[in-house]
C-alpha cells in the first residue's frame, strides 16, 4: 500500500490540490514544503535555517504516512527516496499561469486563503518563476527522479491524473 507520496511541479500545476484530494481520500496527512521553508506568524513569514529546515523534513518523513508537496527541488533528495510513489505534475505552461492568475484573483477578493501577501509584485514573482522552472527547474527534477523512475507518475494531461486518482474509470 501506498502511504508516502511526493508531489512535485510548478506553481499553479496542481500540486496542493491534488496532494488535499489524495489526504482526504486516503486519510494521509498532507503537508507543503513551503511551510517546512517558512516559520508562518501573523506579522510576516520567516525563513527557517537549512539546518532547521532540514531537520523538519526529516521529522515529516520519518512518520508512517504522508503526502507531501511542492516546488522545492534542491533540497527533497531525502522525501523522494522514502516515497513509495513520486508524482511530477508537468501540467502545460499557459495552464499553470492561467491558474497563478485566477489564483490572485480570488487571493485579493477573499475568496480564497493566501500563505503570503497576494501582491502584482508576488504576482510577478510567480510568472517568473514558471518560466525559470520550465527552462532550468524541469530538466534538473527530471536528472533528480532519474534513479528513481519506476516509482515516478510523470502527469501531463488532466485525463492522466484523473487516469491516476480513479484507475477504474
Amino acid at each position: 500500500m501506498i502511504k508516502k507520496i511526493h508531489i512535485i511541479g510548478s506553481i499553479g500545476s496542481g500540486k496542493t490540490t491534488l496532494a488535499k484530494q489524495l489526504a482526504t481520500e486516503l486519510k494521509i496527512p498532507h503537508y507543503e514544503l513551503d511551510n517546512i521553508v517558512w516559520e508562518r506568524h501573523p506579522d510576516g513569514d520567516k525563513k527557517r535555517s537549512i539546518t532547521a529546515r532540514n531537520a523538519l523534513l526529516e521529522k515529516t518523513i520519518q512518520k508512517e504516512a504522508w503526502i507531501i508537496e511542492g516546488a522545492h527541488h534542491t533540497w527533497i533528495a531525502p522525501s523522494i527516496e522514502k516515497a513509495d510513489l513520486i508524482i511530477f505534475l508537468d501540467t502545460k505552461l499557459t495552464t499553470r499561469k492561467r491558474r497563478i492568475l485566477t489564483r490572485f484573483i480570488k487571493q485579493k477578493l477573499n475568496i480564497e486563503p493566501a500563505n503570503y501577501q497576494p501582491t502584482l509584485k508576488t504576482l510577478r514573482f510567480l510568472y517568473q518563476y514558471n518560466t525559470i522552472f520550465e527552462n532550468e527547474a524541469k530538466p534538473e527534477i527530471l536528472t533528480l527522479l532519474e534513479p528513481y523512475k519506476e516509482k515516478v507518475k510523470w502527469i501531463q494531461t488532466p485525463k492522466e491524473l484523473r487516469t491516476l486518482i480513479k484507475p477504474d474509470t
